[in-house]
């Protein structure tokens, strides 16, 4: 099969397009011929070496953990899936090797969810990591609750558009950073829009002046220390980006796959009640271009990867 893959930990220049093996498919897996595959920060952090004291790379190392495509072939012991059903999937194992990016992937069945009819392959293929990201640090971390105020870091962005959109549908006021460009995008997702930059932390009192409930930090750094600095007094904090939330009483959270939960999100999809916004589409020719625009990290929504498809 053709598929992106690196031999050697860098930057997107290691990446190379051509022929890998077909993967197999054990017992409890489906293969998935892919149609799309989202782009993720954690892809090219993981490429460039900063996830390795974690995840162990069998190289050469085929990059992705968000899929959307169709079932060809059940492993033996798969009930829960028929060829031709079309699915999404947080495909991560606990090693890099056997990724999305590719014209075929081996999924286990406890990353995978039938895809939503109503979004398109490569609308699916950019739900599975960030809505899972979002889902999870939203109700399992922060527990939010009706009627509280959330705060939603780079809320134009993958994890947060959807964490906008999933808090509003749980009964939150949602106030969102972003830059001008996007403020009424954040708007339209439900979501009040604040600048980040120099004196964030006054504007968020003005907004919220009694401080608020639940912080969803996706930045680190600056954006952490003002969250923190803008709690209400019994309010909770959150980060998928910068372990220094530990020292501000905060907790660190990396999503899991969890087929429920993808499930769950596929519904609301369904309904209508969240979307992904598709900000540019690449070939998998092409994945290594997706890579470096996403590592500028200035998209709204997500970038997407799609693969030829022959009937």
């Amino acid at each position: 099969m053709k598929a992106i893959s690196y031999s050697r930990y860098g930057s997107a220049d290691v990446l190379e397009y051509g022929e890998r093996p077909d993967p197999k498919v054990g017992p409890d897996s489906v293969l998935v011929k892919v149609r799309a595959a989202a782009v993720n920060p954690v892809d090219w952090k993981a490429r460039e070496g900063y996830l390795q004291a974690g995840l162990e790379a069998v190289f050469p190392v085929i990059p992705g953990w968000d899929v959307s495509g169709v079932v060809v072939q059940p492993g033996a012991a798969v009930d829960e899936f028929e060829v031709g059903d079309e699915v999404i999937g947080y495909v991560r194992e606990d090693f890099l090797s056997r990724g999305t990016f590719a014209e075929y992937v081996a999924a286990p069945v406890r990353t995978l969810a039938r895809k939503p009819l109503s979004l398109s392959f490569e609308e699916a293929a950019g739900l599975p990591l960030c809505g899972l990201t979002a889902h999870q640090v939203l109700h399992r971390t922060l527990k939010v609750r009706d009627g509280e105020t959330v705060l939603v870091h780079a809320a134009a962005g993958g994890v947060g558009s959807l964490a906008v959109q999933l808090a509003r549908h749980a009964g939150c006021r949602v106030i969102g950073t972003a830059g001008a460009h996007n403020h009424e995008y954040v708007r339209q997702l439900g979501g009040e829009p604040v600048e980040y930059g120099d004196e964030l932390a006054d504007r968020l009192r003005t907004l919220a002046p009694g401080g608020i409930d639940a912080a969803f930090d996706t930045v680190g750094g600056e954006a952490l220390r003002v969250s923190a600095e803008t709690l209400a007094p019994d309010g909770r904090l959150a980060s998928i980006a910068d372990a220094e939330v530990f020292s501000y009483g905060g907790r660190y959270a990396f999503v899991r796959p969890d087929a429920q939960d993808l499930a769950q999100l596929a519904e609301l999809a369904e309904q209508g009640i969240i979307s992904v916004h598709v900000d540019q589409v690449f070939t998998l020719e092409q994945a290594a271009d997706a890579y470096r625009l996403n590592e500028q990290g200035r998209t709204r929504g997500k970038i997407v990867v799609t693969v030829a498809w022959e009937d």
